[in-house]
């Protein structure tokens, strides 16, 4: 069981290319479903749908929501599908198993004065100073993840043309960013950067008050710190500016690839909730608006 774990894993990675954290979601998932199964002393291999189904409802009774039953059984599904393509099952136990669908969520934006009062918070009289108003900046021009952010290697970063370049896995891409965010780099990049890095080799773009890369954590904080000082009462986090990057973009008229592109999704259905959450805004306009509603 421990082997063909571990083969999964690594087909997640050197052949799927998937991100960290998709593989650490697929893995986490899985090792808690060989747990269960473990219990009933049942082989990870030999399982039916029938034990896919009592295990969906376990994690039911155990209180967990919609959206993680069907990650899941999502996990497992891959998993299967795997064991199927190298011969390990017959046919996959999990492709019938159903569950109730998670409701989707549009995601919570910013309005563009909210995003203006934000990036406006961090002052460029100090090195974190600098170093804030650079990654606020290049977070909403870009619509990267915190993570993909965080990893930043000066060597990603194009100045003249005005480009970074996005690891995500084994997958690239080129993404655009405007003068302010410009700006903000070519300030931090002029002395604040080397300053702050404890080691003067470090090809990472940006670090922390201790001279070390920067951290999901660390950047969670200086989010929650700026948003608290602009009084602005939304939970903000960084994917908020994700969201609003994209949302923003199919607001003032973006083709959806292009913002697939920009923002990496495989799915272009991924990219069309921005659609629909630009078609909310229209019809609340319209509602407010028309005398005849």
């Amino acid at each position: 069981m421990v082997e063909i774990m571990e083969q999964y894993e690594d087909f997640l990675v050197q052949t799927k290319h998937a991100s960290g954290n998709t593989v650490a979601s697929y893995m986490r998932d899985l090792h808690q479903f060989a747990s269960y199964l473990q219990e009933l002393h049942l082989p990870l291999l030999e399982v039916d749908g029938a034990a896919i189904s009592g295990y969906m409802s376990a994690l039911h009774d155990r209180g967990k929501s919609a959206a993680t039953i069907s990650r899941c059984l999502a996990s497992l599904k891959s998993f299967y599908n795997y064991a199927v393509s190298c011969g390990r099952k017959d046919l996959n136990p999990a492709m019938n198993v159903h569950v109730e669908k998670a409701e989707k969520k549009l995601p919570q934006i910013l309005t563009g004065k909210e995003v203006e009062l934000l990036l406006e918070q961090p002052k460029c009289t100090d090195l974190k100073g600098y170093r804030d108003k650079a990654m606020l900046e290049l977070l909403y021009a870009t619509g990267i993840r915190v993570t993909e952010l965080i990893n930043l290697k000066l060597s990603d970063v194009d100045l003249q043309v005005g480009y970074i370049v996005c690891h995500d896995g084994g997958k690239e891409r080129v993404i655009p960013f405007g003068n302010q965010a410009k700006g903000a780099l070519i300030r931090y990049l002029e002395g604040t950067r080397a300053a702050m890095l404890s080691d003067p080799e470090s090809p990472y773009l940006f670090a922390n008050c201790q001279g070390q890369p920067m951290s999901r954590q660390g950047f969670w904080k200086i989010i929650k710190f700026y948003t608290k000082k602009a009084g602005i009462t939304a939970d903000i986090t960084p994917h908020t500016l994700r969201h609003s990057f994209a949302a923003h973009l199919v607001e003032n008229g973006a083709d959806l690839r292009s913002v697939q592109e920009m923002l990496g999704h495989s799915d272009i259905s991924t990219t069309q909730i921005y659609v629909n959450l630009n078609k909310n805004k229209l019809w609340d306009v319209y509602a407010k608006a028309h005398p005849r509603h």
